[in-house]
């Protein structure tokens, strides 16, 4: 398989084949909790919910410690993972600073004023 162009852009973890594969159980966790009873579950026991998917050790500690960039470095999508946050009456946004290492009002704003700066964040490979 061809290297990814767009692994090198700073900040960025892409969601691709690869990605997808390596997280196809923490997803398959994360979209379990779509239904009331099994986010209740989750909740009554984080730990033995968890151990009812094949993920990783590594991938389980992410969870458990809501490190919701680790998620992602370890195949999750963020609109699964959303679904985590979702369960502890988290807002997208306020996940999204969280990630983004700001706080959730200088999170909006940012994005207000259209974003991150596109420099530095670009491909180093000029892709």
């Amino acid at each position: 398989m061809a290297e990814n162009p767009f692994k090198d852009i700073p900040g960025t973890t892409l969601f691709d084949a690869e990605q997808s594969r390596k997280g196809y159980h923490l997803n398959m966790f994360c979209m379990s909790l779509m239904k009331a009873p099994n986010r209740e579950a989750f909740k009554a026991d984080e730990r033995a919910y968890l151990d009812r998917y094949p993920m990783t050790q590594a991938q389980k500690q992410t969870v458990l410690d809501r490190d919701w960039n680790g998620m992602l470095a370890l195949g999750g999508n963020i609109y699964f993972t959303s679904k985590i946050a979702a369960t502890d009456g988290l807002s997208f946004q306020q996940i999204a600073a969280v990630m983004s290492g700001v706080s959730q009002a200088d999170y909006a704003a940012m994005m207000l004023a259209g974003g991150r700066t596109i420099e530095g964040n670009r491909s180093k490979g000029g892709v």
